[in-house]
């Protein structure tokens, strides 16, 4: 298997994952007219029972899902908007969308939110509120709670991605500190009924956790949030006014987020379209069309990503002596890593996990990976995640770059960028956006070692 083959290879299996789970493709699966009933997943809606459609949501993966609602529905909606991060539109007639930015929230989601909010706010009962969400639904859709301000959000997001805090701590905080995140999307609708299409970005598919759930009553409470602050030791560090927000709902002075007995929960229907499990079979299925067996490890993985590296090495290193002469091996695994930054550097949890893992596989052969976001884009960067192979680490120390200072500084991104200037090579995985986001992707092709047709 030579570099080019298996960066061949990586990128078909990739594609035909990312493929199953196209928001657009996916969408229109759940969603049909059937003369004057739209069906949304199991869910049915009699229209001559509405005066009104509006469409509304956030998220990286947003636009083709509005696309397909406008492709299903056209001209019945009456009016719409959707918050999509920077670079992530499609053409749409009749729903807008408002670009902002992502992990940080920006002033342009905070505007956008309001309008949501006051849109909604506007429905009746004769209106149907079709609500979509994808990944980044979190830091697009933003509105701080009463007292907070969009700087104290950015703020308290910045400290506890940089302290590694995975998506559902980040988001039982997140919740608790906002007017429209834990249910507060759904209340601002009643009591017009919601239906929300949901393409998952989180392990596990919970309502509440992804997008922060703004349609999803939420189990968490106050007292939950300021645990997550306790626990990676920001009490001091965040806002003043973050701070006594969250004492004060600890203290029943601030209203909590929605439980399951509120009644806009019961006019509120939420439909999961699209997760990682769907992604990794479509990988699985294109894998054994290119002749590899298969190995599926997880859908669930977590951790640090250097941990995760780790494990995935190891794993990686014990199958291939196992591999009769001319056989190969796919190994697949998905979900979400964290990075608790301690460096100056810049990258994302794909290619600081690519980076580890050319580094535990060091002077190997037979063994490739790809780990890559499926949206397209790893942290605050232009790239998807990166291509390794046993020999990156040396070619690159050739080339006067040591991997390991690059690993402690948390700065994948120019290892990468300055590993392809050099060598010309592309380890950098750079796809632009999706249009999907179902969390990200790790792919490793193993070949039989060379004594292997000795061991027969």
């Amino acid at each position: 298997m030579t570099s080019f083959d298996c960066q061949k290879n990586l990128r078909d299996i990739y594609g035909a994952a990312l493929a199953a789970v196209d928001s657009h493709e996916v969408l229109r699966g759940v969603l049909a007219m059937e003369g004057r009933r739209l069906h949304v997943g199991r869910y049915s809606y009699p229209l001559e029972l509405f005066e009104r459609i509006l469409v509304v949501g956030a998220g990286k993966a947003t636009a083709r899902m509005a696309l397909a609602v406008e492709e299903v529905l056209g001209e019945r909606i009456a009016g719409g908007l959707i918050v999509v991060k920077q670079g992530h539109t499609v053409k749409l007639n009749r729903i807008e969308q408002v670009e902002a930015s992502h992990p940080i929230p920006d002033q342009a989601g905070a505007q956008a939110t309001q309008r949501i909010l006051e849109m909604l706010g506007a429905a009746d009962e004769r209106t149907l509120v079709i609500c979509l969400l994808s990944g980044g639904a979190s830091a697009l859709l933003v509105a701080p709670a009463t007292g907070l301000t969009l700087a104290d959000k950015q703020e308290s997001t910045a400290l506890l991605l940089k302290a590694g805090a995975p998506i559902h701590e980040l988001n039982t905080v997140r919740k608790h500190l906002s007017a429209v995140k834990g249910g507060r999307l759904a209340l601002a609708a009643y009591p017009a009924q919601v239906a929300t299409l949901i393409l998952s970005d989180v392990i596990g598919d919970p309502l509440d956790v992804i997008a922060s759930g703004p349609t999803a009553a939420d189990p968490s409470t106050f007292a939950d949030a300021w645990a997550v602050i306790e626990k990676y030791r920001l009490t001091q560090s965040i806002p003043a006014r973050v701070a006594d927000y969250l004492w004060s709902g600890k203290a029943d002075r601030a209203p909590e987020t929605l439980k399951e007995a509120d009644p806009s929960m019961f006019l509120t229907r939420n439909v999961v379209v699209g997760n990682i499990r769907q992604a990794l079979a479509a990988g699985r299925a294109k894998a054994l069309q290119l002749g590899f067996a298969v190995k599926t490890l997880s859908a669930e993985l977590q951790g640090e990503a250097r941990g995760a590296a780790r494990r995935l090495a190891h794993t990686a290193i014990a199958a291939q002596p196992q591999l009769r002469a001319g056989q190969r091996l796919c190994l697949l695994s998905g979900g979400e890593t964290t990075v608790t930054v301690t460096g100056a550097g810049k990258g994302g949890r794909n290619q600081e996990l690519a980076l580890a893992f050319a580094l535990e596989i060091a002077d190997s052969t037979g063994i490739c990976l790809l780990s890559a976001a499926t949206d397209g884009s790893d942290g605050p960067t232009d790239a998807a995640g990166a291509f390794v192979d046993g020999a990156l680490a040396a070619r690159a120390r050739g080339l006067g770059l040591e991997p390991l200072s690059y690993l402690h500084d948390n700065d994948s991104y120019e290892f990468f960028r300055r590993y392809d200037e050099l060598s010309g090579e592309h380890s950098h995985f750079k796809s632009g956006p999706t249009g999907t986001n179902v969390m990200d992707i790790q792919l490793i092709l193993l070949e039989a070692p060379p004594d292997a047709g000795q061991r027969q």
